[in-house]
């Protein structure tokens, strides 16, 4: 592999300077024309066979190898930003006010394409591999969309993988896990209501703030005292709303709170559900009002087959040993809509390391201040090669090339 590293390392700059322009013009979900217009052409212009279109922009690359073979492997990348006005500083930052690739989907298409064209100037493997370029990932469903249109129909695969950088995991370093490794992601409201009235004569009206007040202190308890100890839950309160700024001698007619919910179990998103609710009615008739509850499910949880993950370590482990490749990583409470492809075809999902500065600091994704790391460029494009050579076997498993 170490031919493989070398080759990709040389190719630093262009791939720096590829993600460097998706960082400077980042495109939220479902609006990402530009990103898919230019992954498309690089992979035209390697000879790849490129369909356009699937859930709105994605972009799907299909490369055939030179040995005869059956087998077909799926590998996913997403190509959204996020709507947070970027503050890192770089002469490459956002150009557009608001938007920011501040979760390095711009790092993962490169990645992707730049092990794309890869294996196109060398497609010594026996069978087909699809690269899937999936648009809006950030919460809106853009991997559900693309199942539901056909995906899986459409480009056969036998399994999929997924990859998806780790900031504060020292570069060069992978983790994964069997089983379930990111959560179901939900999102819950609760709206109480009462007759609100004049703040100076709170007994002539009924105060919905009050159940509201009692709701956010009782929720904990849930996580607390419904659900077993060793079992895995988390609801946050994320956004409440009551009355006006304008008039604080009012008491609001209505108080709304909402947040999520996060568990890797099916029977302990049910629990959480359904005690979230009865918490909120039973507060609300304690305080004289009424309340609407609305507990949706968002993602599922991602769950990794056992087989594809030894092969993804394998893979990994064949650019940087195994010692470099946690296999028995912890589970993450973040979600990922990775995890609907995963219902569809065996396969696994990989965090690889986005390094940490001299001091050990480092930049979670989804704040203003984060970038992804151009040195993890060339590792996660080899990463890709490799695990196509482990997969549908070629000269980079076997050593050579």
């Amino acid at each position: 592999m170490q031919h493989l590293i070398e080759r990709l390392a040389a190719r630093q700059q262009d791939l720096a300077d590829f993600r460097h322009d998706l960082h400077r013009h980042p495109e939220m979900g479902f609006e990402e024309r530009r990103t898919a217009a230019l992954v498309a052409q690089r992979l035209r212009a390697c000879g790849i066979a490129v369909e356009e279109g699937l859930a709105g922009t994605g972009v799907i690359g299909t490369l055939k190898g030179h040995r005869p073979g059956g087998r077909s492997i799926a590998l996913r990348a997403d190509m959204d930003a996020l709507p947070i006005q970027e503050a890192t500083g770089l002469p490459y930052a956002s150009a557009t006010p608001g938007v920011m690739h501040a979760c390095g989907h711009d790092g993962h298409t490169t990645m992707l394409l730049g092990a794309a064209e890869e294996l196109a100037r060398n497609p010594d493997f026996a069978g087909t591999v699809h690269f899937i370029f999936q648009p809006a990932e950030e919460g809106l469903g853009g991997g559900r969309r693309m199942v539901e249109e056909g995906l899986f129909r459409r480009f056969r695969a036998d399994t999929v993988f997924g990859l998806h950088n780790e900031p504060g995991l020292p570069l060069g370093r992978f983790g994964l896990r069997a089983g379930p490794m990111l959560a179901n992601v939900d999102s819950w409201s609760v709206t109480f209501r009462g007759t609100g009235g004049h703040g100076a004569v709170p007994h002539r009206a009924t105060d919905p703030t009050q159940p509201l007040a009692a709701f956010i202190g009782a929720l904990q308890g849930i996580i607390g005292r419904n659900l077993p100890a060793r079992e895995t839950g988390v609801l946050s309160v994320g956004h409440i709303a009551a009355g006006d700024a304008r008039a604080p001698n009012v008491i609001p007619a209505e108080a709304r709170v909402s947040g999520t919910g996060r568990s890797f179990r099916p029977e302990i998103r049910e629990t959480m559900g359904r005690r979230l609710g009865e918490l909120a009615m039973s507060l609300a008739t304690a305080h004289g009002c009424t309340a609407a509850v609305e507990y949706r499910h968002d993602y599922p949880a991602l769950v990794n087959t056992a087989g594809e993950v030894a092969l993804a370590a394998r893979a990994a482990a064949a650019l940087v040993g195994e010692g470099q490749v946690d296999t028995d990583f912890p589970p993450i409470t973040a979600g990922e809509d990775f995890a609907y492809m995963l219902q569809e075809r065996p396969g696994a999902f990989m965090l690889v390391g986005n390094g940490v500065a001299e001091d050990g600091s480092f930049h979670h994704v989804h704040t203003p201040r984060y970038d992804f790391n151009d040195a993890l460029l060339p590792l996660g494009a080899a990463y890709w090669v490799s695990l196509v050579a482990h997969v549908l076997g070629g000269a980079d498993a076997e050593g050579g090339a």
